[in-house]
């Protein structure tokens, strides 16, 4: 076939394609020979497959840890998407209002997927298993999963994750680094009797505090909340907008957390002293939205939203 024969639409890409490398200073024909001699991609090398599912490594003999790790394998996959989507968001060159609420829409849909799924945790597994593998696991706990921590710095200000007592939590100067020991979390991840850090959180502060203080310094401008009111400002505020971070408010705040407490009430709630959670973590102060009241976007709430906080259904 000469050129003269070739399709119109494909010489025209040809054209544009030596264009782009000669721009890089690249042969096209160079590029077209490997594409000659390049094996078909397929499905299972395109995702790696073979990779993925050697990833999954019980540390017992229990069928049921096999549930208990790709369960949570899955979720932090899907953190990486709404990772993706609120780094969209912040860095948008010329944010609207539809951009905005259509990448929250696709975060709302992750974490309906994991609360619709949340069930395989929740009755998926049998009690005197997970009994027994949890203690093969010690210090590890979810409690240490840093990109749920970074969804959360990334939602909203840093000072919505501080403890409710948190004495200096007006100023807007405070550096991050000084405002990290009073994050809310904290008190997740402290024995019970003695209020010492247990070996799980000294473990994950060891690991990421540095990257979880850069990353808020980063987003203390690019955070959602800081998006939404450069967005307010321009005048283009939509009730849709304000219907996502409702909505992504609660979802994460509220039903998330919800859905681990029904969680550790199944397998962990006899007394405390009885029965430690997997990494020592003090849920039963921890988990409970009512105690909480975590609220990333309270300028969107009404007071009695706000003090019915936890006990809101919004199913």
């Amino acid at each position: 076939m000469t050129n003269e024969t070739l399709p119109a639409d494909l010489t025209d890409k040809l054209h544009q394609l030596a264009e782009k490398y000669a721009a890089m200073g690249q042969d096209l024909s160079a590029y077209l020979e490997g594409l000659l001699q390049a094996d078909y991609l397929t499905y299972w090398d395109y995702i790696h497959l073979e990779t993925l599912l050697s990833l999954q490594n019980p540390r017992t003999a229990y069928p049921d840890e096999l549930i208990f790790i790709t369960y949570h394998q899955s979720t932090e996959l899907y953190f990486k998407l709404i990772l993706h989507e609120v780094h969209q968001i912040a860095y948008h060159p010329a944010l609207t209002a539809q951009f905005f609420a259509e990448r929250l829409q696709r975060i709302n849909r992750y974490f309906e997927l994991l609360e619709n799924s949340y069930a395989v945790m929740i009755d998926g597994m049998e009690k005197e298993q997970f009994l027994k593998f949890r203690m093969a696991l010690l210090p590890s706990s979810g409690f240490q999963s840093v990109q749920f921590r970074e969804i959360e710095i990334v939602s909203t200000d840093f000072v919505r994750l501080l403890a409710g007592d948190f004495p200096a939590k007006t100023d807007p100067e405070q550096s991050v680094a000084n405002w990290f020991p009073f994050l809310y979390w904290l008190a997740g991840a402290t024995e019970l009797a003695t209020q010492q850090k247990t070996l799980t959180l000294k473990q994950f502060e060891s690991h990421y505090t540095d990257r979880l203080i850069r990353l808020a310094d980063e987003y203390r401008s690019r955070n959602l909340w800081q998006r939404f009111l450069q967005v307010r400002q321009t005048g283009e505020e939509t009730d849709a907008l304000i219907a996502q971070l409702r909505e992504y408010d609660h979802r994460l705040n509220v039903r998330w957390k919800s859905l681990h407490l029904r969680s550790a009430m199944r397998y962990l709630h006899r007394n405390t002293d009885e029965i430690k959670t997997t990494g020592g973590t003090n849920w039963q102060k921890y988990l409970p939205p009512r105690e909480q009241k975590r609220i990333f976007y309270p300028e969107l709430w009404s007071e009695t939203e706000q003090r019915e906080w936890g006990r809101m259904n919004r199913s």
